[in-house]
């Protein structure tokens, strides 16, 4: 399953090893996406010097712990699993199909990464829009203060949300999450097959699987690095858009961020935070690209490769 590179399987194992890497890669990197999204909302400086909730990394999964305890970790944990599974089983069967058309039409050789860029692109898009009010609620529920609560389970949330606010209120920050997921999921699949086939240049088929595995998750990593870094403003003006009517649930976190659209957001968070606002909760935000974009290639190829055996 290496090379060029998401290969085109059957419909059904495509689908349900997109499930199972959705599924395995949000189990081990909820953490790092819940101090994260925190880091995100929080208006106050993230530093020592300042007197904001959370000032490092470290300091934010300590006091996250001693306050809320070890499950506050997996806050949204729930939700995010649903999206997770959706998103997977969308995106990598959408671009399993997409990149089976276009090889179809006989396009020329050249284009095979400006294919894989444009599938990886529309797979990601459509995957966003079917999975995006999980992802509304995971981080409504990530936001929300163990001491404040607005919503007892994720099943809570939807329902308080449509009936205290509307439909729409699941859908907030879908334009900033379009923008950014196109352009982002393109360069993931771009970037991993380009890296994956300079990293097979120094291997052979004959080679055991062990370093197959490891092509992926240095290539996924990269690849998730790269593309997160290069979208990351859009990232955060989705998650503060996404709290937007959840001021008594964040009770006890600091000064509470209100706007109206994408580049009000932008605007604000510009003019009140500095260059670097746009930029709060990169290095979490990083780290968990990173690992967690190897992982899901990681965990999609080998859970290609059982359904395989298990066939035989």
């Amino acid at each position: 399953m290496l090379g060029n590179n998401i290969k085109q399987e059957a419909g059904v194992d495509v689908a349900l090893a997109g499930a199972a890497s959705g599924f395995m890669t949000r189990f081990i990197c909820q953490p790092l996406d819940v101090i994260k999204i925190r880091f995100q909302l929080q208006v106050e400086p993230i530093s020592h010097r300042h007197s904001g909730k959370y000032r490092s990394f470290f300091h934010a999964a300590v006091t996250m712990f001693h306050e809320e305890g070890v499950s506050s970790l997996w806050k949204g944990h729930v939700p995010a699993q649903l999206l997770s599974i959706s998103y997977g089983t969308i995106q990598f069967y959408t671009y399993n199909k997409l990149m089976e058309y276009s090889k179809n039409e006989n396009l020329p050789n050249d284009w095979q990464h400006v294919r894989q860029f444009i599938a990886g692109a529309a797979a990601g898009s459509l995957a966003t829009v079917m999975s995006f009010p999980f992802d509304t609620v995971r981080t409504r529920l990530v936001a929300q203060s163990s001491n404040s609560k607005i919503y007892t389970s994720h099943l809570s949330a939807y329902i308080t949300m449509l009936k205290n606010e509307s439909t729409k209120s699941l859908f907030r920050g879908l334009s900033p999450t379009l923008i950014q997921i196109a352009p982002h999921t393109g360069l993931q699949f771009f970037l991993y097959n380009l890296l994956t086939n300079i990293c097979e240049s120094f291997h052979n088929e004959n080679d055991d699987n062990t370093k197959k595995i490891l092509i992926s998750m240095i290539a996924g990593s990269l690849s998730g690095l790269l593309s997160k870094t290069a979208i990351y403003p859009f990232d955060l003006a989705r998650k503060r858009l996404q709290i937007q009517g959840f001021e008594n649930g964040r009770i006890g976190f600091g000064k509470f961020f209100t706007c109206h659209s994408l580049i009000d957001c932008l605007i604000k968070t510009f003019k009140d935070e500095g260059i670097t606002g746009l930029f709060k909760g990169l290095l979490p935000s990083q780290i968990k690209a990173a690992s967690s974009t190897a992982l899901h290639f990681t965990f999609y190829e080998q859970a290609l490769l059982l359904l395989k055996h298990i066939r035989l």
